[in-house]
């Protein structure tokens, strides 16, 4: 995959998941997610894809601040409904990450490793995302705020031409670097900014 350098520079996030030791997809449980893996799964990289990964990030440091997050182990809820707005794509990368999935997820081998009904959406939290740990009962309610880390202006005109199939070849090379520059700066110069990913309430 020919991407962006600055997808390799962004935070990672290193997650222990029982499940893939148990059955041996990696002997120790330890898998490191990129910002690429997030890219893959999306299809395309954008500011909520970013946030969707940033904001995962912020909760689980959170909710483990002293140990490797457990993936499978947090149960997510969304505010909004899954087909409201970008809330399905926050769900999707919030997923990956965490483990959590709603019924279609993995039903667990005997009493353990279940992901199903891990994931709710249209529920009453504060912020936008709830996660919680399932043993423990520590909790994080964060919101994402994109708009903190504004675009180009040149490339609202841009999109425009190219929408309309007026743009030239170079002016859609423009729109997507420019596009890609706001992801940059999202990820790698406010990765830990108070003001992007709003911590709405906690109880760890």
């Amino acid at each position: 995959m020919n991407h962006p350098a600055f997808f390799d520079q962004a935070p990672v996030i290193t997650v222990h998941d029982g499940l893939a030791e148990f059955l041996g997809a990696c002997s120790d449980g330890i898998i490191t997610y990129r910002y690429v893996d997030a890219v893959r799964l999306a299809g395309h990289s954008c500011p909520t894809v970013a946030g969707a990964y940033l904001m995962t990030r912020k909760a689980l440091s959170l909710l483990y601040p002293n140990e490797t997050p457990e993936r499978g182990a947090v149960q997510v809820r969304f505010a909004l409904p899954a087909d409201e707005g970008v809330t399905g794509v926050i769900g999707s990368v919030v997923s990956l990450i965490t483990g959590a999935a709603g019924p279609g997820g993995f039903k667990g081998i005997g009493r353990k490793f279940r992901r199903q009904d891990l994931m709710y959406f249209s529920c009453a939290v504060e912020g936008e995302v709830s996660f919680e740990r399932l043993d423990n009962g520590a909790s994080v309610q964060l919101g994402m705020h994109m708009n903190h880390v504004e675009g180009d202006p040149r490339a609202g005109g841009l999109l425009r031409k190219l929408l309309e199939g007026v743009a030239t070849p170079e002016e859609g090379k423009q729109f997507a670097a420019l596009w890609q520059d706001r992801v940059r700066r999202i990820l790698l110069e406010h990765a830990d900014d108070p003001e992007l990913i709003l911590v709405n309430a906690a109880t760890v």
